[in-house]
């Protein structure tokens, strides 16, 4: 399970302007500290293809807003990405291509890479996101311990991250339904859907459905 956890096992990164950085950490949660400084650089010196929608927040090619967002800087947002009625971005995000933030969804402290479905309620924060990955309504990233110590990621060793706010790392193709909490830490694997209403922590295996804490099966 160690190299399953492992940035370059989980998702694939294929923004040019990402992907060097990305894969210089080995583990995704660390590159969580260093969001802010990147979102940064990449809003002062916007990639190509990409325009100064406000001070500190660039857009790609064909992205919608709804007037009723609140977006608050840095921001990067790939082509074709939505964002829906009533969504709030706290800042230090970077979106890759086609994402769907949707009505009434918060984000802070995250990079969803291409893809990502988000489209109903949802909370992620001091997260990472792969491609395609889906979380359906309601389905919230838990970011904060309730007893606000750093966040330790159990897998089959366990991770100490000294991170205080880390949220959840989705694999690409990760597919969590409706009502789920990913508790701080939670690592779901590439190909892994999770049942709707399933509390979730720990690291997921890859290529799993998740029926509830107690029944994980290989996906045939």
């Amino acid at each position: 399970m160690h190299d399953q956890i492992k940035t370059s096992e989980l998702m694939k990164c294929e923004l040019p302007y990402l992907s060097k950085i990305f894969y210089s950490y080995e583990y995704p949660w660390q590159l969580l500290p260093d969001i802010s400084s990147v979102a940064a650089a990449l809003t002062k010196t916007p990639p190509p293809g990409f325009t100064r929608l406000a001070d500190g927040i660039v857009i790609g090619k064909n992205v919608s807003i709804h007037e009723s967002a609140v977006l608050l800087p840095p921001i990067v947002l790939g082509d074709g990405c939505t964002v829906r009625p009533g969504a709030f971005l706290r800042g230090n995000i970077i979106a890759g291509r086609s994402c769907v933030i949707g009505n009434s969804t918060e984000l802070k402290n995250c990079i969803l890479l291409d893809g990502v479905q988000l489209p109903h309620y949802n909370y992620v924060g001091d997260s990472i996101i792969g491609n395609r990955a889906h979380m359906g309504a309601g389905a919230v990233c838990s970011n904060l311990k309730s007893d606000g110590k750093p966040v330790v990621i159990h897998g089959d060793t366990d991770y100490a991250t000294g991170l205080r706010k880390l949220g959840a790392i989705l694999g690409d193709n990760a597919d969590i339904g409706c009502g789920c909490v990913l508790n701080p830490g939670t690592v779901v694997g590439r190909n892994t859907s999770i049942y709707p209403l399933t509390p979730i922590r720990g690291v997921i295996p890859p290529d799993c459905i998740v029926k509830s804490p107690d029944c994980i099966v290989i996906r045939e």
